[in-house]
């Protein structure tokens, strides 16, 4: 454990710039303020946070604003359709200017690139909403998910099936950080992006997790105590749908896949899902499902990283 204090101040731009312990500390703050809500009603009274928005969004928005709400404070949305970055200003200028006002800011965009501009700005915590590299915060949601399941990490086994994206990514890191197994199973050309696959190979050394690459979903999921997918095609690759329905085929989560993993195996999806691509819709609605459970997480679990990153 490592004290929350830790945080004050900091941003959250992906999971690796934490420490094991300060992730398992947010965890169990996260756990607490969904089981006491009353006890942080106040915890940030008058405090701002904007939320850039330059990706379509529904639990992201949703549960931070509802975050900041039930903490004492306020989520302002901020949309880049209506804001001058959307006609050319600099995200840098963004930031110094934002920080006058502002006690924090959200942001979901493309180019990680962009946040670590956005951060390198201003000064006030920047947390990422989502990028083309990273989404740590739907990670924390779906530790917390598992924590909620079986009330520890070691010993327990996360399959992700399908592509390697920047959930993937963060999922692989923060699975591997508080010392869960992890195996990526994905199609040639899919695969994890190279720089993060040396990141959680650290990660792995270090924590003794064991971390797993391998084409076939069928051996992955063997001891599986958790399989997760996401949606074959992403924001912004719609004109590869057709090419990636073809190559993931294969990768559907489906009860014949489930049937091969441990007997109480739970599914996880970040949504929104596609029942009839990654997941069918008996697997995705059926009792091993868990996916709305980690949806309501997005909410807790950012409403630790707030009031780590806020709390005066």
């Amino acid at each position: 454990m490592q004290n929350i204090e830790a945080l004050k101040g900091k941003d959250l731009l992906k999971l690796a710039d934490y420490t094991p312990e300060l992730i398992e500390t947010l965890i169990y703050l996260a756990d607490d303020m969904k089981k006491n809500k009353e006890n942080y009603s106040e915890a940030l009274k008058g405090q701002l946070l904007g939320m850039i928005f330059e990706k379509h969004s529904t639990r992201t928005r949703v549960s931070f604003e509802a975050a900041m709400i039930q903490l004492g404070g306020h989520g302002m949305f901020l949309s880049s359709n209506d804001m001058q970055i959307g006609r050319g200003e600099t995200i840098e200028d963004t930031g110094k200017v934002l920080s006058g006002y502002l006690d924090g800011i959200m942001i979901r965009t493309h180019s990680h690139s962009r946040i670590e501009a956005l951060a390198e700005a201003a000064n006030i915590p920047v947390i990422n909403g989502l990028t083309d590299l990273y989404h740590p915060c739907q990670a924390l949601a779906d530790l917390l998910t598992v924590y909620e399941v079986k009330g520890q990490f070691k010993g327990v086994k996360m399959v992700y099936v399908g592509d390697g994206n920047n959930v993937a990514h963060s999922l692989m890191i923060g699975s591997l950080m508080v010392g869960m197994d992890f195996t990526l199973a994905a199609p040639a050309g899919y695969e994890a992006a190279p720089q993060i696959v040396e990141i959680a190979k650290g990660i792995s050394e270090q924590t003794g997790a064991k971390l797993e690459f391998v084409e076939d979903p069928q051996e992955a999921v063997k001891g599986a105590d958790f399989i997760y997918t996401d949606v074959w095609t992403s924001m912004g690759q719609e004109e590869e749908a057709e090419a990636r329905l073809k190559a993931f085929a294969p990768y559907q989560v489906n009860e014949q896949l489930l049937s091969i993993a441990n007997p109480d195996c739970k599914f996880m999806h970040c949504l929104p899902a596609h029942r009839g691509e990654e997941v069918s819709a008996g697997v995705m609605d059926g009792e091993a499902s868990v996916v709305f459970q980690q949806a309501e997480n997005r909410m807790h679990a950012q409403k630790a990283v707030l009031y780590g990153a806020m709390k005066k």
